[in-house]
């Protein structure tokens, strides 16, 4: 009996020393140190590369905050690229001025001119800025693996390496030029703290994100609901028995340290500039820009503008299609002669598909103004919130938050083609959660980053960004399969929205290389010079019709399938 007991307790020590040794490799096999060594080399050798005019921007920026005194800045027009980024991205301008080496200032990089005179110094220098900044989202991520549990943590990689190597990064930071990869983590740190239930800390870097990148404001609603549903209301606890037992519905003290927490970091954004701040939000909220932008976004206002652009044509061309609207809708709402439609034509000059960045008209459709505009997003937004108010779980928020992201990609005004990103990021933590949201993460995903080819308009770029999307598809769609599961027993799937999903998603293939087709050839024959713009509005069109269709799939699932946001027990 005394050997037996000896050999289960070697047996028993020899099982806690194998535990020992794995462990290290355990983490290390969860480990970004890799892909940031394995991207780093990437970007290096994109330094070269074609940038966009953001770079003058944020050079501009530079100028800007490091020679002139800080009450100047959102009033200094010297380039038409004025700074139109909240304090904190000003304070985070002022703060890399200061480590610009003698060789870049003698470059011209801290010269305000009204554009740009700089060599190949200002080019590394700036383009190393965005990379060391990036480092931040990779140990967000990290926080993120290292804090998810064990039987999530697979899942907590896979959509952590996807959004490291996301083609938006790559494309709009790393070529184009931009900081979304520093300003996103800071957004990602804040549905990291909600996932871990540490409301404070949620509100926090949600307040800081919001203070460096303004965009994140539409945010802001499903961020207000949550925290004060499930931090600032004891509805546990609480028991109706008169209108006074209102007052003890709200967590006084939990108001009191949530709301001193943002306050404080509103405080320390814009007190330095409590006497410009109508210059600040006149700078940060230009509403003088037309309803899109000069490439239209995909989204809802790409189809009515290409929708008003061949109704125009069609009444043109096609006289007793005119003549039969005519009966069907009467004046003002319609123009009642061809005449009338030209008149409009030479008297609005841009209807959409000039390119310009400025008022839009429409010819035949209704004109769109701002409030309607908001009146949409906020609609939509609102229909995505109220689920949250009575489930404030991890799940409904994510669902809640990507829903508001993508209501103010759809309806907002002049969305840059950019701002996907707000849809996808939060996005990637919600497919996760179960299969049946796969199909509107691969339609949003892969419409919204082939929408962002035409910022790469050299065809020296056609295949970096088609062939790394292409490669980060087919990598990520089929490990986020593998990995989902469904919520519940009953797989409740509609097939057909399915195979229409799939035969949309490889139809963007053959879409990118006709366009790639038609752009080579305007440089050879003059007919195709005629059509200048068919190609982004193509693209724009296309991927709209991804990206809407996600959100219908997402917001059916998200107001009807109530089994898969219940919270499982473990």
């Amino acid at each position: 009996m005394s050997v037996t007991t000896k050999e289960n307790k070697l047996l028993l020590q020899e099982k806690q020393d194998n535990n020992k040794n794995n462990h290290p490799k355990e983490k290390s096999r969860y480990s970004l140190w890799n892909f940031w060594i394995c991207s780093l080399a990437l970007k290096i050798l994109l330094f070269p590369d074609y940038y966009s005019t953001d770079f003058d921007v944020h050079r501009n920026w530079l100028a800007i905050t490091n020679k002139l005194p800080l009450k100047e800045w959102y009033y200094e027009h010297t380039s038409q690229w004025t700074l139109d980024y909240p304090p904190f991205f000003a304070y985070f301008e002022w703060f890399m001025s200061q480590f610009v080496p003698k060789v870049v200032r003698d470059d011209g990089c801290l010269d305000i001119v009204p554009v740009g005179q700089f060599g190949w110094a200002t080019v590394v220098f700036q383009r190393t800025s965005v990379i060391i900044s990036e480092i931040l989202l990779f140990v967000v991520l990290q926080w993120f693996i290292n804090k998810s549990k064990d039987n999530e943590r697979t899942q907590s990689f896979i959509v952590a390496t996807s959004i490291i190597l996301s083609p938006g990064f790559l494309i709009i930071d790393h070529i184009h030029f931009q900081y979304n990869g520093f300003l996103f983590a800071i957004l990602i740190a804040s549905i990291v703290a909600a996932k871990q239930e540490r409301y404070l800390l949620c509100g926090l870097f949600y307040s800081i994100a919001l203070c460096f990148k303004h965009i994140f404001l539409y945010l802001a609603p499903c961020y207000f609901v949550f925290l004060l549903r499930a931090y600032v209301l004891n509805v546990k606890n609480f028991k109706f028995k008169s209108y006074k037992d209102l007052i003890l519905l709200i967590q006084w003290n939990n108001l009191f340290k949530l709301g001193g927490i943002v306050l404080s970091i509103f405080g320390i954004c814009f007190l330095p500039f409590i006497y410009h701040l109508p210059q600040v939000f006149t700078r940060l909220f230009p509403f003088g820009r037309g309803l899109t932008h000069a490439y239209w976004a995909p989204n809802f206002w790409a189809i009515y503008s290409f929708t008003d652009k061949i109704a125009t044509t069609l009444l043109l061309k096609l006289p007793y299609v005119h003549k039969l609207l005519c009966k069907c809708i009467k004046h003002p709402l319609f123009p009642t002669t061809r005449e009338e439609i030209q008149s409009r034509i030479m008297e609005y000059g841009n209807n959409g598909s000039k390119g310009l960045v400025e008022d839009v008209y429409f010819i035949i459709l209704p004109q769109i103004i701002p409030k309607l505009s908001f009146i949409l997003t906020g609609f939509y937004q609102l229909l995505a919130v109220v689920p949250l108010l009575f489930d404030p779980s991890f799940k409904r928020f994510i669902g809640s938050l990507t829903l508001c992201g993508m209501a103010s990609f759809l309806f907002g005004w002049h969305v840059h083609e950019k701002a996907i990103l707000l849809v996808i990021i939060p996005f990637s933590f919600l497919v996760v959660c179960d299969r049946r949201l796969l199909t509107s993460f691969m339609l949003v995903s892969s419409a919204g980053y082939v929408s962002l080819f035409p910022l790469l308009y050299k065809n020296d770029d056609f295949l970096i960004k088609t062939l790394y999307t292409y490669i980060w598809c087919v990598i990520y769609f089929f490990s986020l399969r593998k990995t989902t599961k469904l919520s519940s027993s009953v797989e409740r799937r509609i097939f057909f929205f399915d195979r229409l999903a799939i035969i949309y998603i490889i139809g963007l293939v053959p879409m990118v290389f006709i366009i790639q087709f038609i752009d080579l050839l305007k440089g050879k024959y003059v007919i195709f010079e005629k059509f200048e713009f068919l190609s982004l509005m193509i693209y724009s069109v296309y991927c709209s019709v991804g990206v809407i269709s996600s959100w219908i799939g997402l917001s059916w699932l998200y107001n009807f399938d109530e089994p898969l946001w219940m919270t499982s027990k473990e």
